[in-house]
């Protein structure tokens, strides 16, 4: 006798035209077509966002690939018929409502057809040999008909998520190598050569590196980290250029002797003050220190708050911020990347302390362009710090308080 097959749900549920396009395609599957059920399961995992389903039902998808007793999906038999309570003891305990709402979500996804009985259960009848005549329940026939569609999905999720992952690599490489290239070629009074423009410092290099990294989003997609990661590619290029070339120049220009002179009279003080006036254009001098200058007191803050409130300043260093030695270590590169002089470095060190100083270099870095002059705004909070009047707790409230809302 012939069996009808259903294609409608019981009761109350509709039937859509999704339901019919799922059960088309499943119709139409090359009959000897086999799938391994938990490959296919991966690549959907790995498909998932754009299947439109969530991660509890993949859950009870998982469930039902259990109840089929071999580990490829082929033929007619793709039927499983579990009841609920089963269902949900394989599904950890799914409360039975949440089970029904995963279940229809996966049938409209067409993942799953149901092939329910007249009365809404599921059950199978077999022939007196024990073969199964027909089953009643979850038919997953659709998982072998699009199972090339789901491989191909998760092979563009990941080749996406690999593209975006080896971007993102570029990127942290070349902060690492922009950063310190600059402290390098400031320190070694490398002049700047801006085709066309004229000599630019190296602030300007600098500005135009944290303008970069500034405007990269938060939440960007790969074509915007890959257009950062070719600015940032480029711009390192070019800063090496520049001390390739500063080498070859001394190299031509110098015999060994004035070569090793050279070495040995160098000095870690850039040729020209990347500091504007900061104090003369208010008429004020600059502070005098002398062996009786008031310190101001020097209160400690936990490392991680301050690289919670500064975390760019990890870029300057060698191997991470683990201890206050390291950030101490990157506070100097940071001061010869922003220009700041050695004598304004020395004050805010001999007035806050060296610990405090390195906290204020990267808050100041933090900020990025909205400070315009580093060393002359290091030499305000200095003479404040030496007056009582400046405190580096509430500035770092701030930083974390901003970074917070630009999250949100």
């Amino acid at each position: 006798m012939e069996t009808h097959l259903p294609t409608t749900p019981f009761g109350r549920r509709s039937l859509t035209l999704a339901h019919v396009a799922a059960q088309v395609a499943a119709s139409s599957r090359p009959p000897d077509k086999i799938v391994h059920k938990w490959k296919i399961f991966r690549a959907i995992c790995i498909a998932r966002p754009m299947l439109g389903v969530s991660e509890r039902a993949l859950s009870v998808l998982n469930a039902l690939l259990t109840f089929h007793p071999e580990t490829t999906l082929t033929g007619e038999a793709l039927t499983v018929f579990p009841s609920n309570e089963q269902l949900s003891l394989r599904a950890h305990g799914m409360p039975a409502s949440t089970l029904r709402r995963h279940l229809a979500v996966l049938v409209d996804a067409g993942l799953i057809i149901r092939r329910d009985s007249p009365n809404g259960k599921r059950y199978v009848r077999r022939g007196r040999g024990g073969e199964t005549l027909h089953a009643f329940g979850f038919d997953l026939s659709p998982l072998v008909a699009r199972a090339d569609e789901f491989e191909r999905l998760a092979a563009e999720i990941e080749a996406e998520a690999c593209a975006v992952k080896l971007a993102r690599e570029r990127i942290t490489l070349c902060r690492r190598d922009i950063a310190k290239m600059i402290a390098t070629g400031i320190e070694g009074g490398v002049p700047t050569l801006r085709e066309g423009q004229g000599p630019a410092s190296w602030q300007d290099v600098h500005g135009a590196f944290r303008a970069v990294v500034e405007g990269l989003p938060r939440a960007a997609t790969r074509p915007q980290i890959e257009e950062a990661a070719d600015a940032l590619s480029q711009l390192a290029d070019d800063i090496r250029i520049l001390l390739e070339t500063q080498v070859k120049t001394t190299i031509m220009s110098a015999n060994e002797s004035q070569i090793e002179r050279h070495i040995q009279n160098s000095t870690s003080e850039p040729p020209t003050d990347l500091e504007p006036a900061f104090q003369e254009s208010r008429g004020e001098e600059p502070i005098r220190l002398h062996p009786e200058a008031k310190r101001a007191r020097e209160t400690v803050y936990p490392l991680g708050m301050v690289l919670d409130a500064c975390p760019d300043i990890l870029d300057y260093s060698r191997g991470g911020i683990s201890n206050w030695r390291d950030l101490l270590a990157a506070a100097s590169v940071v001061r010869s990347a922003l220009g700041v002089s050695p004598s304004a470095w020395q004050e805010a060190q001999t007035i806050l302390g060296e610990t405090s100083a390195a906290i204020v270099i990267a808050a100041i870095l933090q900020r990025g362009n909205a400070i315009t002059s580093a060393g002359g705004y290091l030499r305000e909070l200095t003479r404040k710090a030496q007056a009582n009047t400046f405190s580096i707790g509430p500035m770092l409230m701030a930083l974390i308080s901003a970074r917070q809302k630009k999250r949100a």
